[in-house]
């Protein structure tokens, strides 16, 4: 008996959405086109490479569960990209490159290059959406993609990287990298100067438009009415529009719920802080850079002082580098051991009980209440966010941070972090409730009031 794949897949696709949240279901599994599905085979097809990767490895299980349910089949799956583009030649190889200046005066930095962005687990997926969007502006259904994460920890080098790669590789030829503030502060000169034209030509002529800190928008309302419309003529004709902010859509304050519906409508990716070996590999990278050699033990050693961000991690290398060059020392332990007390001065580490200490001031628990069986909906949601900030914020392995957590095993960990990374993506009082905590536990931790 001959079935039709369209309408098997349709029935599927009404299983499946019932398992996911709704803007899950829109950006992975509503852009699949089903090419078989039979007892032989589910094939379908996704936009690109990255986007089938990422199905297979996250709802490959769903997609197959729900075709159990529908037909009773249990089929080999596959997912592969409906149009495979070879990869564009180096810059260098071009006889005559192609050269773009983008139109803000904010030129791209030429160190901000997807070549020396230094990739562990906090921020793989950032990455890997980055690189999508760089090699097809406008042609996946990342549009927009919004990178978001606390200072320093990479956004502008990604969001720069993506227009450099434009740019070199031919794949947008009118590349606009601005922040908020220059574009409002472009906007008010244009309405002074009665010449809010050549501001519309300017920004709407992108092919791609990179804005970095977009938080900043809710300074001015007519600044927010004037993205939303840039916004959605770009977006009209196909244009890459990608965006970064110091926290998740829902949670951008004084916002109008257009913007911020148009903001969710792509790819959101967070950046966390970063792990203990990918920090060893960024002041390795930075240090071949200077032309400095730095031993493993005092790379680990200032690894584990500064566990924050990125450009804490850069200037506490800075530090020792110039020291060393003081009477012509060599950078050893004992040197770095010496400067050490200085350091953790500046940013002494977070530790899992200092999270679970501001967590019960924040949500008015008690740590037995926080860390116990209790299975009360509030206090389980508080704990799921706690056990997630702590994972953020510290070094402690999983099993220890489930042990601090009233002895709960690493996979109770595990579970409530992708609970709280899913809830954060669509929920705004749950994406409000981790941004003040977290604000909250760093500034306790600096001893800011």
């Amino acid at each position: 008996m001959a079935h039709d794949p369209a309408l098997l897949w349709q029935s599927c696709l009404a299983v499946i959405k019932k398992d996911l949240h709704a803007q899950s279901f829109k950006t992975w599994i509503e852009p699949l086109e089903i090419e078989q599905l039979d007892p032989n085979g589910i094939r379908i097809s996704g936009p690109d490479e990255f986007f089938c990767d990422w199905v297979d490895e996250h709802y490959r299980l769903t997609i197959e569960k729900a075709v159990l349910e529908v037909t009773s089949w249990r089929p080999s799956f596959s997912c592969l990209p409906t149009q495979k583009t070879d990869s564009p030649p180096p810059a260098e190889q071009r006889t005559t490159p192609r050269v773009r200046r983008p139109v803000s005066s904010f030129a791209l930095n030429p160190r901000y290059r997807f070549d020396n962005f230094i990739v562990g687990d906090s921020n793989e997926f950032a990455f890997s959406g980055a690189q999508s969007v760089a090699g097809a502006p406008g042609k996946t259904s990342f549009n927009p993609f919004v990178i978001y994460s606390g200072v320093g920890l990479g956004k502008t080098h990604l969001l720069q990287a993506i227009g450099d790669h434009a740019l070199a590789h031919g794949t947008a030829e009118n590349v606009v990298y601005v922040t908020a503030e220059k574009f409002i502060s472009d906007y008010i000169n244009s309405i002074r100067k009665r010449d809010t034209a050549q501001f519309v030509a300017t920004y709407r002529s992108a092919d791609l438009l990179l804005v970095d800190d977009i938080q900043f928008f809710l300074l001015t309302e007519g600044s927010q009415r004037e993205f939303f419309h840039t916004f959605n003529a770009l977006f009209q004709n196909d244009k890459q529009i990608v965006l970064s902010a110091d926290c998740p859509p829902p949670s951008l304050q004084g916002f109008e719920p257009r913007l911020i519906s148009r903001f969710q409508c792509g790819l959101v990716a967070s950046i966390d802080s970063p792990d203990l070996e990918t920090r060893i590999a960024i002041l390795r990278h930075k240090s071949e850079l200077q032309g400095v050699h730095l031993p493993d033990g005092v790379a680990r050693q200032i690894a584990e002082t500064h566990a924050t961000n990125v450009r804490e991690l850069e200037g506490a290398l800075t530090r020792v580098i110039a020291l060393s060059k003081v009477g012509d020392r060599g950078i050893t332990v004992d040197l770095v051991a010496h400067m050490l007390p200085s350091l953790r001065a500046e940013r002494p580490e977070v530790t899992v009980n200092d999270v679970i200490r501001d967590a019960c001031g924040y949500f008015g628990l008690t740590e037995n209440e926080l860390t116990g069986p209790s299975r009360k909906n509030d206090i389980v949601a508080a704990r799921h966010l706690s056990m997630y900030l702590a994972k953020s914020l510290t070094q402690a392995p999983l099993k220890m941070i489930g042990a601090a957590f009233g002895g709960r095993d690493h996979s109770t960990v595990i579970h409530a972090c992708k609970r709280i990374e899913k809830q954060s993506s669509y929920d705004t009082s749950v994406s409000r409730q981790l941004k003040d905590l977290r604000e909250q536990i760093e500034n306790s931790h600096r001893g800011v009031a």
